[in-house]
């Protein structure tokens, strides 16, 4: 579904990136782990054309995307839900998908009636300006937000930052009902080494802009990842 090959990007003068290479499966779920500062979100913005990179290759569904801007790629299938529980604070949480759910036009209501049975809870949040929403909740309004627009693959990242442990098994449960459901991939960024193997098959480890470590996710991977991350 998505493959990305010897991908070089930065800001500026500066590369962050150094030729990271990793493949996300058709209606799987992959992962990438590493610490603050690792390029993880600049892998992200990366993929979804936020960033262009200076060398490398980006192909989605088959398609080399690399120099598409991000609005073609929304278009054709990605969404991406940033780091930090981003949305309009002062618009309703019904407000805030109504703003996706009118851009899809005749599918809009049913699409935002299927992001709702994944969040059920916010259906009692209807109402609610989501600046006053908590922090968990805030994060399913905006992984709900993404889902509405029926993407092929999902780019998450750091969903689990400063949520409560019981939001974090609903979001980890809502990834893997999504993938298990097909038509949905999914590239997971996270720090939080167990909610990435329970929710992914497959694993990189990013360190300084490079993958240091990668492999399907088995017995022994919690404890390869720990290590790679300890290096």
């Amino acid at each position: 579904m998505l493959e990305i090959t010897d991908l070089v990007a930065g800001y500026g003068a500066s590369d962050v990136l150094h030729g990271v290479s990793l493949t996300v499966p058709e209606n799987g779920v992959a992962c990438v782990l590493g610490h603050n500062g690792a390029g993880k979100s600049t892998l992200l913005r990366a993929a979804l054309g936020l960033l262009r990179p200076s060398a490398g290759r980006v192909r989605f569904d088959g398609r080399d995307v690399t120099r598409l801007p991000a609005h073609r790629r929304v278009r054709d299938g990605l969404a991406y839900v940033p780091q930090g529980q981003q949305s309009f604070p002062q618009l309703t949480t019904v407000e805030n998908l109504r703003l996706v759910a009118d851009g899809r036009g005749r599918d809009g209501a049913e699409a935002m009636t299927e992001a709702l049975d994944l969040f059920p809870a916010l259906r009692g949040l209807a109402d609610r300006p989501a600046g006053l929403l908590s922090g968990g909740q805030r994060q399913q309004l905006a992984i709900a937000r993404a889902l509405i627009t029926r993407p092929r693959l999902l780019l998450l990242d750091e969903p689990t930052e400063g949520i409560q442990p019981s939001v974090v098994t609903q979001i980890q449960h809502t990834v893997l009902e999504l993938a298990g459901r097909g038509g949905l991939s999914v590239l997971l960024v996270e720090q939080h080494v167990d909610f990435a193997l329970r929710a992914a098959t497959r694993y990189y480890v990013l360190e300084a802009g490079r993958i240091t470590s990668a492999g399907e996710r088995d017995a022994g991977a919690p404890e390869r990842v720990r290590a790679a991350l300890s290096v």
